[in-house]
């Protein structure tokens, strides 16, 4: 499993003692021949604590080696013991010299001027310019400006007694501060940890070594959150998946993983405008239901004041009501599925871009897809800019038109190509086998561009889907796959007259009831239409360059995980 992002940006713990020593079979003693596997792997955790009789059974060759390891772990025990000490009563002095430390604002400073560190960014504004609000002041802050400037610090370095850099984080960006002489000698400041929240006050200064080449030259701060020291061994470089899934709420502060949260709101950001540009209307369709959409396997049931009910799965039904009324129209909800999977691309809970539009065929279905992806994949590259860069530089804007290739095609390519149903067998796909995840990834990467792979056998889909005109076995579905993540798209066209949806439920044993809502749209001024679902953390995956979905939200839902 990939390492969630973020955790890199945790430093690493303080020199840890020595692992316990241990010892296995291969340790034998030609002298013991005879000697137990138990007695041969003894720890020293174990031999601590055995008293002398447990000690004197033990084979002479393990017990002396035992000693010795003894020996060397209490001379390490009693150096740190002693170091401790010292460190304490280092603490201890320096503790008492910054009691008596008291900072002070100096009046004969001008006032200082509240800035995010995101106004660094910001085009400068000449002199006389008058900014959005009509005020001169709201020129972006320049070297030589006085400034506050609140956050949290992300990394702490200090050189000598009187000399401390911090990078501060505020959400909005990075700032390298520094702090000298009486600012570093105060109480607050020698316990100064990691994401101790603070405000400081002091004058920019251009320096080409500081990040974003601005520095902070610190005048006054005052603490304003502590963080204990004990931060420091939450999380490192070295910490597991699920030790970091469980602070995924410490996880998040990381560069990495902070950047990825900001490009998703970026990202978010685009599509909306994509498709308000294109004259969609946003809707809000329910997301507790008494229906399924996607099929029985994959619904979290609850119970919703005494009936039965459902976490959707996707708002497409409830938006295809809106088409009528508003025209295209849109949604970006979460959805759910209770899916097993455990893979790099699968959630129990995603954020589901979704979309329907009427009076619209099959071909201009797969254009809308198309036009979709690119267009947001330009606007992500105009505003992503140096954060863009940070996460992903490699995003180049992607080209039209994207391959077409029907599902037949693709059992054909993955026949020539020798992508099995089952590498072990080396099983080749027939027609109305699904085409899984692995073989899926492993056709895109190859072939190395998106495709819209198209018109998929009906029992593969979704009731509600359209089947073609030409060949009744197939639907005008599609999936868009995108190379290194796979699927990010599926949509199709919707059966659109009434006894064709009746005939639906009744293959697919289906009672109609609860959704004569649904089959009313058949019956007051039906229409062709069609529509498509993105699942928003595989695009994000795609644009980013993240191997694990995990990586592209807040807390991840999956098997296993609904903590914190």
């Amino acid at each position: 499993m990939a390492t969630p992002g973020g955790a890199a940006e945790a430093a690493p713990a303080p020199d840890a003692p020595a692992p316990p020593a241990t010892s296995t079979a291969a340790d034998t003693s030609a002298a013991d021949p005879g000697a137990s596997v138990e007695a041969l792997t003894v720890t020293l955790e174990q031999f601590l604590a055995m008293d002398a009789t447990a000690r004197a059974a033990l084979p002479k060759a393990r017990l002396k080696k035992m000693l010795k390891t003894e020996q060397g772990h209490l001379k390490k025990v009693a150096k740190a013991a002693e170091m401790a000490a010292r460190a304490e009563e280092e603490s201890r002095v320096r503790a008492e010299r910054a009691a008596g430390v008291v900072l002070e604002v100096d009046a004969s400073l001008p006032a200082p001027r509240t800035i995010k560190i995101r106004d660094l960014d910001a085009p400068a504004v000449a002199d006389g310019d008058a900014g959005a609000d009509g005020d001169a002041a709201a020129a972006h802050p320049l070297p030589g400006t006085r400034v506050k400037v609140s956050g949290w610090v992300h990394r702490i370095r200090w050189e000598g007694a009187k000399l401390l850099f911090l990078e501060l984080r505020d959400g909005t960006g990075f700032l390298q501060a520094v702090l000298t002489g009486t600012q570093c000698q105060t109480t607050d400041a020698i316990n100064l940890h990691r994401e101790s929240s603070v405000t400081l006050w002091g004058t920019l200064s251009a320096d080409a070594r500081a990040k974003g080449g601005v520095e902070l030259r610190s005048d006054y701060w005052e603490l304003v959150g502590r963080s204990p020291a004990e931060i420091e061994e939450v999380l490192s470089h070295d910490s597991n998946p699920d030790i970091l899934l469980r602070n995924r709420h410490l996880v998040v502060r990381g560069t990495r993983a902070s950047s990825i949260l900001r490009m998703r709101s970026i990202i978010t950001q685009c599509f909306r405008e994509h498709l308000f540009d294109r004259g969609y209307i946003e809707l809000t369709p329910p997301t507790l239901v008494n229906t399924m959409c996607e099929g029985g396997s994959t619904l979290f049931h609850l119970d919703y004041f005494g009936e039965p009910a459902y976490l959707t799965q996707s708002s497409q039904m409830y938006l295809e009501t809106g088409i009528p009324a508003v025209g295209d129209c849109f949604c970006l909800l979460p959805s759910y599925r209770a899916e097993k999977s455990s893979t790099r691309r699968h959630l129990a809970e995603f954020h589901h871009l979704e979309a329907e539009c009427p009076f619209i065929t099959f071909e201009e279905l797969l254009d809308r897809v198309e036009d979709l992806v690119v267009d947001v994949v330009e606007r992500v590259m105009k505003r992503g800019g140096s954060l863009l860069a940070s996460v992903n530089p490699n995003l180049a804007a992607m080209k039209r038109p994207f391959k077409r290739m029907t599902y037949r095609d693709a059992l054909v390519y993955c026949r020539d190509n020798l992508i099995y149903k089952d590498e072990e067998t080396q099983t080749h796909f027939d027609f109305g086998d699904d085409i899984p995840e692995g073989p899926e990834r492993k056709m895109t990467d190859k072939i190395g561009e998106p495709i819209l792979l198209h018109r998929f056998p009906a029992a593969l889909k979704s009731f509600y889907m359209q089947k073609c005109d030409d060949d009744r076995e197939v639907t005008e579905s599609v999936d868009l796959l995108v190379p290194g993540v796979g699927e990010v798209v599926g949509g199709s066209m919707r059966m659109w007259k009434e006894e064709e949806l009746a005939a639906a439920y009744k293959r697919e044993g289906m009672d109609p009831k609860p959704y004569y809502w649904y089959t009313d749209q058949r019956k007051y001024g039906t229409c062709p239409h069609g529509g498509y679902g993105l699942g928003l953390e595989r695009f994000v995956c795609f644009v980013l360059g993240i191997h694990h979905i995990r990586d592209a939200c807040l807390f991840p839902r999956y098997r296993g995980r609904i903590e914190p």
